[in-house]
């Protein structure tokens, strides 16, 4: 099961981000059978966000503050959007084939609308086209990497029907008996925190009422809880939890013992004070030592960086070979090969090819290897070292896309005359099988001899 996350990066992380978004998805993260992919949203933060230094200090702020909250790099697939050159493109692909009227309905489009004319301004004052071609480049970040599962708020799940609908859409248009694009799921998860701010409203960065997470150090969290808007019951008096923000907040942080145990404190007439102290005393204990790697990760941006990109280095694994079929799909395709007027200058560095060897069991084998040094394929064993050297000979003669057999530990076969004459190493996910195989035929090609038409 494939699960996508992004995170816009245009403010620093809060409190409520934590509770409803971070925390949720790191732990989900962990799952065995979950392949999670989170990215932080840096082109999207350009749609709202025009001061530049503030969206290279969020895009910061905000992998330090996923990667001290637990999210394990070399577990997930965690990468920055604009690291991976392949989603803008995929955007504009998928811009070309979605209708203006999907956009007009956009929420986010219609309320900016709908302030405008409720001022009496033009109805598209102040709207750019990232504002409202953004459900595009959202459909562009989940379609990419084929996400089966989206978690998202109530307020984004327009935009995942919007995905589907654009994917459907490819796959009519393009597919010709292949679904391309996962359509996929939105995940509501329906225990996740939404907290009160200050004020009793949702705490948004809109409404200046958060509480910080990490920002500002230990003392800031304090300063901030006491600022929590209360009754004017007095100590002594019963209060009502239920009705209480400060409660709501102790309680998405809490066992269901330690939220009984505060429930009746209050109704016993503990006061707002004392209760404010018990809230940021609580959470001092949750957020310290994230806050601590917090600071160190932070103090150390070269490091964030090198995991950055790294992640979008895995990613890319994915996104390109997989672009490329995009590619071919919609008639961007590659020149065919044909000799040329002058002689090729030989590339310097290594190149696909084919490797013989013999194995422990002293049979002989024939490995063909990408440029970067990836097996491709393995032969089977034979028992003269000569029949392993014609392996690449029959391989480069053989249409391979009707000689395929997908395995189900992700692996490929390669059959002729249902004898095996070759397989690949297994793969961690049927995606990554399908990116192998279009570099086994890209591969492939590439070293076949170059026709003379």
């Amino acid at each position: 099961m494939r699960v996508l996350t992004g995170i816009t990066t245009s403010g620093t992380p809060h409190l409520g981000n934590y509770a409803g978004a971070i925390r949720p998805a790191v732990a989900a993260s962990r799952q065995p059978n979950v392949d999670a992919f989170f990215f932080l949203a840096d082109y999207h933060a350009l749609i709202k966000c025009d001061d530049p230094q503030r969206v290279a200090a969020s895009r910061l702020e905000i992998a330090a503050t996923w990667l001290a909250a637990g999210l394990d790099p070399e577990k997930v697939t965690f990468y920055r959007q604009s690291d991976v050159p392949e989603i803008p493109e995929l955007s504009w692909i998928l811009t070309c084939i979605t209708p203006k009227g999907l956009m007009n309905r956009a929420h986010a489009y219609k309320a900016s609308v709908d302030q405008n004319e409720a001022r009496g301004d033009e109805p598209d004052d102040g709207v750019n086209m990232g504002l409202f071609s953004y459900p595009v480049l959202m459909a562009a970040d989940i379609l990419m990497f084929n996400a089966n599962r989206v978690p998202v708020g109530r307020d984004q799940i327009q935009h995942l029907e919007m995905a589907r609908d654009i994917a459907q859409r490819f796959n009519h248009q393009y597919g010709a008996g292949r679904d391309y694009f996962v359509l996929p799921d939105v995940q509501i998860d329906e225990d996740v925190a939404t907290l009160p701010g200050l004020d009793g409203r949702k705490m948004s960065k809109s409404y200046n009422n958060t509480i910080p997470l990490f920002e500002g150090g230990a003392k800031a969290l304090p300063n901030a809880i006491a600022r929590i808007v209360t009754d004017s019951r007095a100590p002594g008096e019963a209060k009502d939890a239920e009705a209480s923000h400060l409660f709501m907040i102790y309680k998405a942080f809490a066992t269901p013992q330690e939220t009984d145990h505060f429930r009746r404190e209050l109704a016993d007439g503990m006061g707002w004070g004392d209760a404010k102290k018990k809230l940021a005393t609580h959470l001092e204990t949750i957020l310290a030592p994230m806050r601590e790697q917090y600071v160190t990760l932070m103090d150390n941006p070269e490091r964030i960086e090198d995991i950055l990109q790294a992640g979008a280095a895995k990613a890319r694994r994915l996104a390109t070979p997989f672009m490329q079929e995009i590619r071919e799909a919609v008639g961007l395709r590659n020149g065919t090969r044909v000799k040329s007027a002058a002689p090729e200058k030989k590339k310097s560095g290594k190149a696909a090819r084919f490797i013989s060897f013999r194995d422990d069991d002293g049979t002989f084998r024939s490995r063909l290897v990408a440029a970067d040094g990836d097996t491709l394929l393995l032969s089977g064993p034979y028992t003269e070292p000569k029949q392993a050297g014609q392996f690449a000979t029959q391989l480069l003669s053989l249409d391979l896309r009707s000689l395929i057999r997908r395995n189900p530990d992700y692996s490929v076969t390669v059959l002729l005359d249902e004898q095996e004459l070759g397989s690949s190493p297994a793969m961690q996910s049927e995606m990554e099988r399908e990116a192998l195989i279009v570099r086994l035929l890209q591969t492939v090609d590439s070293l076949a001899p170059a026709s003379d038409a």
